[in-house]
């Protein structure tokens, strides 16, 4: 008997059915198909999801485009981490206004992060009535439904689910790239960082069954997929809430058994939830790249707990003594917040102290915005614009000197580099990845593209490095 997952896919898949016909009436009126443009703010997750999106609209029977002007049907997945995303929103609806008035059939949708606001939502209820459909985080499995409900309508349609217990994968899915891919292994988030919206818009943890996980990455290395990223709000606490609890260290060791799977990489990792057994896998895997992704957003005791990050400088500084003494050529990145309510210039100092001891790799260093609903934007004491931007950019220097003496201790080594694509600048030249996370362009031929080859890195250019490639397995070097 089909599952509630099953069923809700020979859903879906009607819906899709549904859509078709209007493609079909819309081919028949203008000859040619509708063409569609998704685009995509935020994260890897949000990124995962526009494939999803996309597959739906390729199944329905739409063309892609990269470009809105061409478009008649343009989504935008949004992401509302920050504040300067939703006004990027904001401004992108203002162009796509403008097309709609020369062009009158073309439809508009958002999802995403940005519309589980519900201020957002009236907003643009109010004041984008030009937009055809919103929908939000909770309810993207069933997009061909609303699809074909826009399509039928002539009012805008709106469903946002406050939260749901459902997930529904194996919808269809255009990757956009064919030798790597995101999996989710679970959604949601359960922290509740006093800074941090995310809770809110993509609900309470919720775990992907192990055995669905290992069927879909199966699937994907049997299609080309040489790489994946194990996606999650916080991969450490995977499994807890299943009926059967598994570790993500127990997940891992599972997925690095999948025979043709070259790389495994994961983010995103709360440092509370950091187990010793999670670096003993990685210690010994031969497939998890040495590169972890470990956000601190801040270096003082006080600012931390004020975050409610529930970890101190210390125990931050013990962990990362813990990983660099497990695998000494580990990459550490890391996501640092400037300007969090009450912060003085000593506590930026503190942050400071972290990253010229800990020797990050590359840090993500943003000013701290204010979300509504967040404990952190109703706290006194927000810090004056001017001592935020002094504190960002002392920040920054440090990151930036610290990151470039990292990435010059590659400087004459060969390591192996997964192609990703032509190089934007020089066609002549490709960009690799390396285990490492660390970028590389060389001279190569454009089929090489998804390939694993050997670079000698020659000139290290602070934040990558150009180089050539080389026969063989490299100097010693870790293939990851």
């Amino acid at each position: 008997m089909p599952n509630e997952n099953e069923l809700e896919l020979e859903r879906q898949k009607l819906y899709i059915d549904k859509c078709r016909v209007y493609v079909n009436a819309f081919q028949v009126e203008r000859g040619r198909l509708p063409k569609a443009c998704v685009v995509t703010f935020g994260c890897q997750m949000n990124a995962r999801d526009s494939e999803k999106l996309t597959g739906i609209l390729v199944q329905a029977g739409y063309e892609l485009s990269d470009s809105e002007e061409e478009a008649d049907f343009v989504l935008y997945n949004t992401c509302t981490v920050r504040d300067n995303a939703n006004q990027r929103v904001y401004g992108r609806l203002g162009y796509l206004n403008s097309l709609k008035k020369k062009k009158p059939h073309l439809k508009i949708a958002l999802c995403g992060c940005m519309m589980q606001e519900q201020a957002v939502v009236e907003r643009i209820q109010k004041s984008y009535r030009f937009v055809d459909l919103i929908f939000g985080t909770h309810n993207i499995f069933r997009f061909a439904e609303l699809l074909s409900e826009m399509l039928a309508s002539e009012d805008m349609v709106v469903d946002i689910w406050e939260k749901t217990e459902k997930i529904v994968e194996n919808l269809p899915v255009k990757r956009k790239y064919s030798y790597k891919s995101g999996v989710n292994i679970m959604f949601g988030c359960n922290n509740f960082c006093s800074y941090c919206i995310v809770p809110y818009v993509r609900g309470r943890e919720r775990s992907r069954e192990p055995e669905e996980i290992l069927r879909e990455i199966g699937t994907l290395v049997e299609d080309g997929v040489a790489e994946i990223m194990l996606l999650g709000q916080n991969v450490n606490s995977y499994g807890k809430n299943l009926e059967n609890p598994i570790t993500f260290a127990e997940l891992l060791k599972e997925v690095e058994k999948i025979e043709g799977l070259r790389r495994i990489r994961f983010m995103t990792s709360h440092p509370k939830d950091l187990s010793d057994e999670l670096i003993e896998v990685m210690q010994r895997s031969t497939k998890i790249c040495r590169h972890l992704h470990l956000p601190l957003q801040a270096g003082s005791d006080r600012i931390l707990q004020a975050m409610n990050r529930r970890y101190t400088k210390a125990q931050y500084l013990a962990l990362v003594d813990k990983l660099k003494t497990a695998i000494p050529d580990i990459a550490i990145t890391t996501d640092l917040i400037v300007g969090f309510p009450g912060e003085t210039p000593e506590d930026v100092e503190e942050t400071i102290d972290v990253v010229r001891r800990v020797q990050f790799d590359n840090a993500f260093t943003f000013i701290y915005s204010p979300r509504t609903g967040t404990p952190a934007a109703a706290m006194e004491n927000q810090v004056p614009e001017e001592t935020v931007h002094e504190g960002f950019n002392r920040l920054l220097a440090v990151v930036q000197e610290t990151a470039r003496e990292r990435a010059a201790l590659l400087q004459g080594k060969v390591m192996e580099a997964l192609v990703e694509e032509v190089n934007e600048q020089d066609p002549a030249f490709v960009t690799g990845r390396l285990g490492n996370n660390m970028l590389v362009h060389f001279k190569a031929d454009r089929r090489l593209v998804g390939k694993f080859v050997m670079v000698a890195l020659d000139t290290c250019h602070g934040f990558y490095y150009t180089g050539r490639m080389v026969a063989g397995r490299g100097q010693a070097e870790h293939p990851r």
